[in-house]
């Protein structure tokens, strides 16, 4: 594979309504888009970095740039045996995974598009259909919450997860509850509690949740270790994991019985193999987690969820839910039954709308032979 030229594209695409966590609330996501030429061959990853420092210190505008400076001048002009080797030529700059990911992601597009396999089939997945879970962020009332966990029962998604904070946790778990004693539910905090809230998260365990997700700091194992000694309900881990190696130390120390793997949190296909491996061997069941992506980083999501120890219902739920229009045909559906078929086409296994996306693009940089052409 010789990488011959790289596009970045930023798109800005309303959601269909608000979706709210303890960050704060988003109407609007700009879209980050990576295509690779390889050869002739296109390959197309999306950079999940968000429109600010929140849920990781990467935002749009780092990723934008690092790619510009440093990671496209990296992989241009280089020959790879297959895009899992690209992390030696991206290695020399520390930290910035989703600006890898969206890169190493368009790669292994472009080997299975050259290789005329289904990406999942490259990344050696075994699930001809995968789960959905569905998550929904924090509401206006509690009344418009339970709406729309009624609708998406209906829909079939197999587990609801609930964006939580102090002062929207116990209450709204209770309600909940009271409604679906048994639904399979969770819950997921994003960072916002401290070890003070001990109490506090004690009593999470009344309501019989498959986990609570990441408790405490985003850059935490120690404290959650600790954490999880005195809870019932499982914790998982989600920004604390940043590869293999934090998973190793979390499951170590004892500080999660379930992680969540994110494509583009750890840089790419090929270290979430690895932490998928791990988990795998370590007994430790993984689901993949969502970042309102578009429905190209969705059909990755889609694709790594067909690993075998992927057996938790994930975050990779319809493009009708976020879209008006998504920007793939056809668009991810949910079957009644909560699961998403996996397509056998070649690559991500879905085609790319470039007219709606050159409508959409507010931003565009091509980059050939170390070159800028704006």
């Amino acid at each position: 594979m010789k990488v011959s030229a790289i596009t970045m594209r930023e798109l800005q695409i309303p959601l269909k309504q608000f979706f709210e966590t303890s960050f704060g609330r988003v109407t609007h996501r700009r879209i980050f888009l990576v295509t690779v030429d390889c050869e002739g061959v296109e390959g197309w990853g999306e950079c999940v970095a968000g429109e600010g420092p929140f849920f990781s210190y990467e935002w749009i505008e780092t990723a934008w740039v690092t790619i510009r400076e440093f990671l496209a001048p990296a992989l241009l002009g280089s020959t790879l045996e297959g895009a899992a080797h690209s992390g030696r030529l991206m290695g020399r700059i520390r930290g910035h995974n989703m600006a890898k990911a969206g890169l190493e992601n368009a790669l292994w597009d472009a080997e299975a598009k050259q290789k005329k396999l289904p990406l999942w089939r490259l990344l050696a997945g075994t699930r001809p259909e995968v789960s959905s879970g569905v998550s929904i962020g924090i509401q206006d009332s509690h009344e418009q919450l339970l709406e729309k966990i009624q609708v998406e029962l209906d829909a079939g998604y197999q587990r609801i997860k609930v964006k939580v904070k102090p002062g929207w946790d116990i209450d709204v778990l209770e309600r909940i509850r009271a409604r679906w004693p048994n639904i399979p539910l969770s819950c997921d905090a994003n960072s916002a509690y401290r070890p003070s809230d001990l109490e506090r998260l004690r009593k999470l365990d009344d309501f019989k949740l498959l986990m609570i997700e990441q408790p405490l700091w985003e850059d935490d194992i120690w404290h959650h270790a600790k954490l999880q000694r005195e809870l019932k309900s499982s914790i998982c881990l989600d920004e604390s994991i940043h590869n293999a190696r934090d998973a190793e130390t979390a499951i170590e120390l004892g500080a999660c019985r379930i992680i969540n793997i994110k494509v583009g949190r750890v840089g790419g296909f090929r270290e979430a193999i690895a932490l998928h491996n791990l988990c795998q061997n370590s007994g430790i069941p993984v689901w993949c987690g969502g970042m309102l992506e578009s429905g190209i980083g969705r059909a990755h999501n889609i694709a790594l969820s067909t690993l075998p120890n992927f057996s938790l219902p994930g975050d990779v739920s319809a493009s009708n839910r976020y879209w008006s229009e998504d920007i793939i045909d056809p668009e991810i559906e949910v079957r009644s039954t909560g699961t998403i078929a996996v397509s056998n086409q070649a690559g991500l296994g879905y085609e790319i709308k470039k007219d709606l996306i050159n409508k959409l693009t507010v931003r565009e940089e091509t980059f050939k032979r170390r070159s800028a052409i704006a």
